[in-house]
């Protein structure tokens, strides 16, 4: 199993501190029945700024590592970018790292809000030949309340990807159904666990698929696995026409 989303290299972030995070999360990710992660560093978040130079070496590092240690886990370098203005610009300087270096880049937004510019610059993102795949929309204020908006990204060319304990209910219960219903809906293209720790925000890649097997059957536990391992190829993700989520009834009203 492929773990396209998380923070597992030590003292970049906000995830994995010491070389002793590293392995734990490591373990971790290897007991929930991870092969290869995908880590991702944010970048432009805050006070991080974790370039493509940074991330590589980090990887190689913590590979030589897992090694050493005689860890069958494999880590490939990714980043997790704040949308920011200079986003582009940095692109074509080479400071940021698509996932595996493949067409496809994580894009983030601010957890309360879209910026103004973010139709713009996704589409820009795709123009310069990238693939935009937005993480965990389902715990933004903004598509919780309006998930159309959502759809609109997905209809114009933007995949998303959704976090695996969001699946699992362990953000309550208001974000799980919405991840849910971004399943059934063809809004989201990958589930991944977006992982920090081994503590409150571990893995849970089993538990979401287990869900989702349980409400949709196995065909789309199969698409979303497959579309890890077509990712870190650079290859054709499989995706089905979006649909908008469908309004909730309340008391047998619309």
């Amino acid at each position: 199993m492929i773990d396209l989303h998380c923070h597992i290299l030590p003292g970049l972030d906000d995830g994995a501190q010491t070389e002793e995070d590293l392995l734990a999360m490591a373990h971790a990710a290897m007991e929930d029945g991870i092969t290869t992660i995908v880590a991702t560093p944010h970048h432009m978040n805050g006070s991080y700024e974790n370039t493509k130079g940074m991330i590589e070496k980090a990887t190689e590092t913590a590979n030589r590592l897992l090694k050493q240690k005689g860890l069958d886990l494999s880590i490939l370098p990714g980043q997790e970018c704040r949308l920011y203005g200079e986003l582009i610009e940095d692109i074509d300087k080479g400071e940021i790292l698509s996932l595996n270096h493949s067409t496809y880049v994580f894009v983030e937004f601010p957890s309360a809000q879209l910026p103004r510019f973010s139709r713009k610059l996704l589409y820009d993102l795709q123009l310069a030949g990238k693939v935009p795949v937005i993480v965990h929309p389902e715990r933004n204020q903004v598509f919780m309340k309006k998930p159309d908006m959502l759809h609109d990204f997905v209809k114009n060319g933007a995949l998303t990807q959704v976090t695996a304990a969001s699946v699992a209910g362990k953000f309550g219960k208001k974000i799980a159904s919405l991840s849910l219903d971004l399943v059934e809906a063809n809004l989201t293209h990958f589930i991944a666990s977006d992982a920090h720790n081994t503590t409150n925000r571990t893995f849970h890649m089993t538990d979401a698929y287990n869900v989702i097997e349980k409400e949709f059957g196995n065909d789309l536990v199969y698409l979303f696995k497959e579309n890890a391992h077509l990712l870190i190829e650079n290859q054709h993700v499989m995706i089905e026409p979006p649909e908008r989520v469908k309004k909730k009834k309340f008391l047998g009203l619309f």
